[in-house]
């Protein structure tokens, strides 16, 4: 069972909430390939979300997650909207919650803002990416992906190779992989490497060579382009010559490895287009899952709510 009305991070949950929600996705992508997709257990709520940071994945996955439970999904538009007038973000999550929502799915671009939301707001609070801190639902879709194809997380290396510092996809995923018994590899340059992320049972390397050698999994994260020009790059060419995944490096994995990406895509820069189109790569199977793993997440916190 999930014990909290809502999903703020990975950190939180623990290991058999993870398996619940991974158990309850697997049956919400079985719905997924009926003729009808549609089924009836959130009839009568209401999903908004909130994103103050652009997204096409997340946002989407969680409007069509929504539908598919049929819930009504309303988008707030926060550039339409009073916040551009100076209304707090407390006050328009009162004014959303007022309004009858049942959740809401937040995105900002402030590291704890949906902590500071669920003291306050009586519905369900989703995290969506909340700064450099977490991307719940992300990492949730990749062991849902990660668990189609390699059935068992205990002993598994999985290398995650780019901007460690800033991506809240990869704390997520750091999160999830070591409470599941996952060997987890972070790869990237110094600059990119925070100082005691080792303190988090991971083992660091600053050759994607040496960090992705026999790995079950390789996941890429997208190079945040405007790190760039703060210094923690000499080039975007030099990162690919020395970081890029590309098909030589690939063969350094074991051979079934699987190639990951949260999206979007810097092609020619963290990852090449033959191993993105690879038959190695499942990243369009991460979006697909990414639905199922959505709606197993309103499904259940819907659950608690009761």
């Amino acid at each position: 069972m999930i014990k909290s009305k809502h999903l703020l991070g990975i950190k939180e949950l623990t290991s058999e909430e993870i398996y619940h929600i991974l158990d309850t996705a697997a049956g919400f992508r079985d719905v997924l390939h009926r003729d009808i997709k549609k089924v009836p257990p959130l009839r009568g709520k209401t999903v908004v979300s909130l994103f103050f940071e652009p997204s096409t994945r997340t946002k989407t996955s969680f409007a069509l997650a929504a539908k598919r439970l049929s819930a009504d999904f309303v988008n707030f538009s926060v550039s339409t909207s009073s916040v551009l007038k100076g209304e707090t973000i407390k006050d328009t999550a009162l004014t959303i919650q007022a309004l009858g929502a049942d959740f809401v799915v937040i995105r900002h671009p402030s590291a704890g803002v949906p902590h500071f939301l669920s003291n306050i707001l009586d519905m369900s609070v989703i995290n969506a990416g909340d700064g450099a801190n977490e991307h719940p639902t992300q990492a949730l879709l990749d062991l849902f992906t990660i668990q189609t194809h390699k059935k068992n997380f205990q002993g598994l290396t999985v290398a995650i190779i780019g901007d460690i510092a800033h991506s809240r996809v990869a704390k997520s995923n750091i999160y999830a992989l070591t409470k599941l018994g996952a060997k987890v590899r972070l790869i990237c340059p110094p600059t990119l490497m925070p100082a005691e992320i080792g303190k988090l049972g991971v083992d660091v390397f600053h050759s994607i060579d040496d960090g992705i050698k026999k790995a079950d999994v390789i996941m890429t994260l997208r190079l945040q382009l405007e790190r760039q020009s703060k210094g923690f790059l000499p080039s975007l060419e030099e990162y690919f010559k020395l970081y890029g995944l590309t098909s030589e490096r690939l063969k350094l994995a074991k051979s079934d490895a699987l190639v990951m990406h949260p999206g979007p895509m810097n092609r020619g820069v963290e990852i090449e287009s033959a191993v993105a189109d690879g038959p190695q790569s499942v990243i369009l199977e991460q979006v697909t899952n990414g639905l199922a793993v959505r709606m197993a997440v309103l499904y259940l916190l819907a659950g608690v709510r009761k």
